[in-house]
């Protein structure tokens, strides 16, 4: 790497970029702190026809599982697929010997629904879209 000045610029292919921002990160991360043992997983539901539909993506890193993504099919809520999906998260957490889980919600989507099911506020940005919140929820395995 070059030791001469940086120049910033506005990226035109962010996809190949974020690739090299993330190597070097986690390239520092490890330096700092050994490995991060990261391994993403992807629990999908899928209808009669075999078609993903929703599920959850999320990753396992320092003993904590990140749910990045979740989502139950419109038509499906309210029957009991988000505490299903949530429970076989939690097994998973458990399988891989995790410390907890955490999650980031909209108020428009879910924050009583994983609160309902242990998770604690840990952090809230205001105004995250304008005029809402954006919660940052974990709940800690015993």
């Amino acid at each position: 790497m070059s030791t001469g000045e940086l120049h910033l610029h506005l990226s035109e292919d962010p996809d190949a970029d974020r690739r090299i921002i993330w190597d070097r990160l986690i390239a520092y991360n490890r330096a700092q702190m050994g490995p991060t043992d990261y391994r993403p997983f992807t629990l999908s539901f899928s209808d009669e026809t075999g078609e993903t539909v929703g599920g959850a993506y999320g990753a396992i890193f320092f003993r904590w599982l990140h749910v990045e993504m979740l989502v139950v099919p419109e038509g499906q809520r309210g029957r009991g697929n988000g505490r299903r999906l949530l429970a076989r998260i939690e097994q998973l957490a458990r399988d891989e010997d995790c410390i907890g889980i955490w999650l980031d919600t909209y108020a428009f989507q879910a924050p009583g629904f994983y609160r309902k099911h242990g998770f604690e506020p840990v952090g809230v940005i205001e105004d995250l879209p304008p005029g809402s919140r954006r919660f940052f929820l974990a709940r800690r395995l015993a």
